[in-house]
């Protein structure tokens, strides 16, 4: 393997000591939940091998507030040297023909399902998601394996009929280089696997970026990705505290061996990395904040709109991009459903620990983001909102909160004009179709949207207005490795998994024969 490590006086500063992949750390525990040390990494990965440095972060358990392990704490020299083993790798793993390349993604998803459980009880440990929920992540996250492990196979060209008889007009699509992928922290797994599925399958390497409250699950990945056969240096993952992302972040979105960024997380992270990214021309897609309308039409079912309302909006307590954020309801039946929705919520939500077997609402993933919901509620309280269940911080410690409902609440409160991003259903009673569609619209951001209607007429006219990325008629769960995820305005470029995922790390090569 050619050298990764800078030379001269970057390499005085880096400070690394390489241990083989074949080495684990001792077992890190979780609420007396121990998780296996098969899987557990504390290093970087950088070119096959575990990079431990001289700085570490802690990593922990936001229900218990307890340390589950202190991780590497990558810098930019860190990231360069990750970048340069991707892009010394990127030759060779271009080259191998799509079907090598699919039957490595292929033994990765396997590996990925027969360690589920482990990889679901290292999301639960440091997101705090409920366990359930977290191996439904696992199963969502190996799908992009799975999904572009086959999909490598069908990159195709074009052959273009000439203008001159004596041409022949092809067009070829190529990786596009290294990828820098940027990850956020409520799917630690699957938010990767979505992007570097597809970059893998294109014949792109990566660098991973994962948040700085979840790096285990990337570097469990990184540990399968090397049983999984993955070369070295085609995965790679730098992790780091918080003080170090901004950093690490620049080197990603500036170095001129980087050719693509993909990044999940916060429309405001997202536009300053676009402005790193505009010194060299990189290719971007970006998936951002979201402020998820959801629509119940008169003509709607009550019960199936509450148990999807439950979904859309609970799922993950209430963390999710996609998640619900504001609920529109028909004057006619919305004393109705208000009533049927808090009923929901007090039998079927359950607030406790992620690894207890009936949780359905674990912790928020911090303090500052119990904090916001707290904020929301209040002014909409402040400005006439009545509180229908919940509306406070759980006994269960500082980062619980009670599954919330409010009514009254206009669009002129917080909670209406900004993601809460977490378990607070905020509901306007409106009159018309165009009144719900309006205020619908009424955003800078367009990532998901969600309606419920019997009514075919309204519901072609709805999904076609509403200026949203994604549509849920009468659903409220609708992602899936199959479907393209992605939305407009400012939640983002791009679309990852589908068919059209795959784009996003080919470049389109026109050749020219001529003298034929």
């Amino acid at each position: 393997m050619a050298s990764m490590l800078p030379r001269g006086a970057a390499a005085a500063r880096l400070r690394l000591l390489l241990r083989p992949a074949a080495l684990a750390p001792g077992p890190v525990r979780a609420a007396s939940q121990a998780l296996s040390a098969a899987l557990v990494r504390r290093g970087g990965l950088v070119g096959g091998r575990w990079v431990e440095t001289a700085a570490v972060f802690p990593v922990q358990d936001p229900a218990s507030g307890e340390e589950l392990g202190r991780v590497s704490d990558c810098g930019a020299a860190e990231a360069r040297a990750a970048v340069r083993a991707a892009h010394e790798a990127g030759a060779a793993w271009g080259r191998l023909p799509a079907k090598e390349r699919s039957a490595r993604l292929r033994r990765w998803y396997e590996l990925m399902m027969e360690n589920k459980e482990e990889l679901a009880r290292i999301i639960t440990a440091e997101s705090g998601k409920p366990l359930k929920e977290a191996q439904g992540e696992i199963t969502y996250s190996a799908s992009f394996l799975e999904w572009f492990a086959e999909e490598a196979r069908r990159i195709y060209g074009d052959v273009i009929p000439a203008s001159a008889k004596d041409r022949r007009v092809l067009v070829l699509k190529q990786p596009v280089g290294v990828a820098a992928i940027i990850t956020p922290w409520n799917f630690p797994s699957a938010m990767i696997t979505r992007k570097v599925g597809a970059a893998l399958a294109a014949g792109c390497t990566v660098v991973v970026k994962p948040a700085e409250d979840t790096p285990l699950s990337a570097l469990a990945l990184g540990e399968l990705a090397n049983q999984a056969g993955i070369p070295a240096g085609v995965y790679n993952v730098v992790p780091c505290s918080r003080q170090q992302a901004a950093a690490v972040g620049e080197v990603l979105c500036t170095d001129p061996l980087v050719s693509k960024i993909s990044f999940t997380g916060s429309t405001t992270t997202g536009k300053i990395l676009l402005k790193h990214a505009a010194g060299t021309v990189k290719r971007v897609s970006m998936e951002l904040g979201g402020h998820a309308p959801f629509i119940v039409f008169d003509s709607a079912n009550v019960d199936r709109a509450v148990a999807g309302a439950l979904a859309s909006k609970y799922r993950n307590s209430g963390q999710t991009c996609v998640c619900t954020n504001r609920f529109l309801v028909q004057k006619g039946i919305h004393d109705e459903f208000v009533e049927k929705f808090a009923k929901a919520i007090d039998k079927e939500l359950h607030v406790g620990n992620g690894f207890d077997a009936k949780t359905t609402q674990g912790p928020l993933i911090n303090e500052k983001a119990v904090e916001k919901v707290e904020k929301h509620i209040k002014d909409a309280v402040s400005q006439g909102a009545s509180i229908v269940t919940g509306g406070k911080r759980h006994s269960l410690g500082k980062n619980f909160f009670e599954p919330t409902l409010l009514t009254n609440v206009t669009t002129k409160m917080l909670c209406t004009q900004e993601e809460t991003f977490g378990p607070l259903a905020p509901v306007i009673r409106f009159e018309t179709e165009a009144e719900a569609v309006a205020i619908a619209n009424a955003t800078n951001v367009g990532l998901a949207g969600y309606f419920y209607s019997q009514d075919p007429a309204q519901i072609w006219r709805v999904a076609e207005q509403l200026e949203v990325g994604m549509v849920g008629v009468n659903e409220g769960i609708i992602s899936s490795a199959e479907c393209p995820f992605g939305g407009v305005k400012e939640s983002g470029l791009g679309r990852e998994g589908s068919k059209y995922g795959i784009d996003e790390y080919l470049e389109l090569k026109y050749v020219c024969f001529g003298g034929l």
